[in-house]
C-alpha cells in the first residue's frame, strides 16, 4: 500500500516539475535553470512543512516521498550545474548550486517553522 501512495504522489509531482520547467524555459530561455531552482526550493518548503506536521506514515509516503520526491530533482540540478561549467559560465556554475542549496535549506526551515505554528 505504501508503494502505491508513493506512486500516486509522484504521478502529480513529476508532471508538475516538467510543466514548471517548461514554463520558465519558455518565459526566460534555457540559459539558466530557473525551473529546476523553483521546483527544488518549493519542494523543500513543502517537505519541511509536511514533515513538521503530525502526519501518518501513509501521508508522508504520499506527500513527502511521492509528491515532493518527484517534484524535486537532484539529478537535473547536478546536470545543469555541470552544463553551466562546461559552457564556461563559471559564475553561474558556482552561484547556482550555492543559491539552490542555501534557498532549499532555508525553505525547508521555513516550511518546518510554518507547520510548527499550526500545531501549537
Amino acid at each position: 500500500m505504501t508503494a502505491l501512495l508513493v506512486v500516486l504522489g509522484a504521478a502529480v509531482g513529476a508532471p508538475l516539475r516538467y510543466l514548471t520547467d517548461r514554463f520558465f524555459q519558455t518565459r526566460y530561455g534555457p540559459a539558466f535553470p530557473w525551473g529546476t531552482l523553483v521546483v527544488n526550493v518549493a519542494g523543500s518548503l513543502l517537505l519541511g512543512f509536511f514533515l513538521g506536521l503530525p502526519l501518518s506514515p501513509s501521508l508522508i509516503a504520499l506527500l513527502g516521498t511521492g509528491f515532493c520526491g518527484a517534484l524535486t530533482t537532484y539529478s537535473t540540478f547536478s546536470w545543469e550545474t555541470l552544463a553551466l561549467a562546461r559552457r564556461g559560465e563559471t559564475a553561474a556554475a558556482i552561484g547556482y548550486p550555492l543559491l539552490s542549496i542555501t534557498a532549499g535549506l532555508g525553505a525547508a526551515w521555513i516550511g518546518g517553522a510554518l507547520s510548527a505554528t499550526m500545531i501549537t
